[in-house]
């Protein structure tokens, strides 16, 4: 177990490294609309930039609410069709980010409002996260990875941004339900007070730990993120960004762990087919819908300058 305090002499790195922020923020939406949310191979998600996701994070830690962060992408939505212990989990999730380049491609050619900044994963908001934590001194707990990494993870993070009060659990542990190891972590995390819990321990173990400890976990902003604290710590380097915008990165993790990868990235999607058929026969239907209403809107316009000269006359 590690827990790193803020310390009061390292201003001097926050003003190094602590602020990402450099020049003026882009404009994002501050309130939720309907066509946030869609429907992308029988799964809900909802299309936010990482900015909008960090409003909807503060909004919550102000609020002292509980609420659950989670992502999709490819691996997910075939683990979701596998197992009831992932399908409880989307189920009670608060937001739904796109953690696929390709998905979001996908969504695009099916007719929704997908965009390039709608891809949201830790990687893709760990510097903007890191800053507001750092700003607002969120008390951040990370259970997962093993205890060298969460150690290192949280000096480095600690020593970058010292606002924020960072404590990390290894999740090598009993998860059963009820099983002493289990419940000991749930103390640790209910003493800490977490404003921001990272669960890191892999889909689907992560994702079925959140769901059976819900209840139990205190009010806080929980994220299924996965090997984050490895990134951190270096124990797993990170694909340059461009490889991610460019829907590249999981060639790049592939090519650097293919014995544990190629399932996932090369026969889990063939399984998935059939649910992209059922999109793109839905855009397909739309589209005709569509255009058999614009036809008709034509007709009736096309018949009114007749009408009114039949009744002239």
């Amino acid at each position: 177990m590690t827990g790193v305090a803020p310390s009061s002499s390292s201003s001097s790195s926050f003003a190094a490294g602590g602020e990402r922020r450099r020049g003026v923020r882009t404009a994002f939406r501050k309130e939720r609309r309907a066509t946030e949310k869609v429907r992308l191979l029988g799964q809900d998600i909802d299309l936010v930039k990482p900015e909008e996701v960090m409003h909807h994070v503060g909004r919550w830690v102000a609020d002292g609410r509980k609420a659950v962060i989670a992502n999709h992408n490819m691996h997910s939505l075939y683990l979701v069709r596998q197992s009831p212990e992932m399908q409880a989990f989307y189920a009670r999730a608060d937001l739904i980010e796109l953690d696929s380049t390709p998905l979001m491609a996908f969504a695009r050619m099916v007719g929704l409002n997908s965009r390039g900044f709608h891809r949201c994963t830790y990687l893709d908001w760990r510097d903007l996260f890191w800053s507001v934590a750092n700003r607002k001194g969120w008390r951040v707990m990370y259970v997962g990875g093993t205890a060298e990494v969460c150690r290192i993870a949280a000096e480095r993070l600690s020593a970058r941004y010292p606002r924020a009060v960072i404590e990390a659990r290894d999740g090598y542990f009993d998860v059963s339900k009820g099983s002493a190891e289990n419940d000991a972590v749930l103390e640790r995390i209910r003493a800490f007070v977490p404003q921001i819990l990272f669960v890191g321990m892999g889909m689907p173990r992560q994702e079925a730990w959140i769901a059976q400890n819900l209840d139990v976990l205190p009010n806080a902003a929980i994220f299924s993120v996965g090997a984050a604290f490895d990134y951190e710590a270096g124990a797993q380097k990170t694909a340059p960004r461009w490889m991610g915008r460019a829907g590249l990165e999981w060639l790049y993790r592939l090519l650097g762990d293919p014995k544990r990868l190629f399932r996932r990235y090369c026969i889990e999607p063939f399984h998935l087919l059939d649910l992209f058929a059922v999109d793109i026969r839905g855009a397909w239907r739309r589209k005709r819908g569509l255009r058999s209403a614009e036809k008709a809107r034509r007709a009736t316009r096309d018949a009114a300058p007749a009408l009114d000269t039949r009744r002239n006359a």
